[in-house]
């Protein structure tokens, strides 16, 4: 399948800061619709094992949003493109005010993997750093 390059990447980058949206608003429906049913990842909640499906997430969903309000920026992006699969690569600034309007900033590193299944774009993997 061909596609335009430069399209293609912010279509990707739009995707990824969804996605993280959607993880620092407890949007269980936006996460699962970008997610494959069987994601897996390494992430500091799994304390160093692969996860798989979309169970474990969806505990913290449960658990709500925090209040107040955020903000998240993609770092340095960058992405490859491996025909129907991508890497997307970025340090994820996270600003945040709580309900008594104290800011927080954390950071960590991330790479999430992006497959194209039937002309549509599906999270299927990641491996995230602890925030600091």
């Amino acid at each position: 399948m061909e596609y335009d390059e430069s399209s293609t990447i912010d279509e990707l980058l739009t995707l990824s800061q969804k996605l993280l949206e959607s993880i620092a608003a407890a949007d269980w429906e936006t996460y699962a619709a970008l997610c494959d049913e069987s994601i897996s990842a390494f992430e500091p909640e799994s304390q160093g094992h692969l996860v798989e499906g979309m169970e474990f997430h969806r505990f913290f969903f449960n658990l709500g949003a925090s209040p107040g309000t955020f903000n998240i920026t993609l770092a340095a992006p960058h992405v490859r493109l491996m025909g129907d699969a991508a890497v997307v690569s970025y340090v994820r600034l996270t600003q945040r005010s709580d309900a008594e309007g104290k800011v927080t900033i954390s950071r960590c590193e991330e790479t999430r993997v992006w497959q194209r299944v039937a002309d549509r774009w599906q999270h299927v993997h990641f491996h995230r750093s602890a925030s600091r």
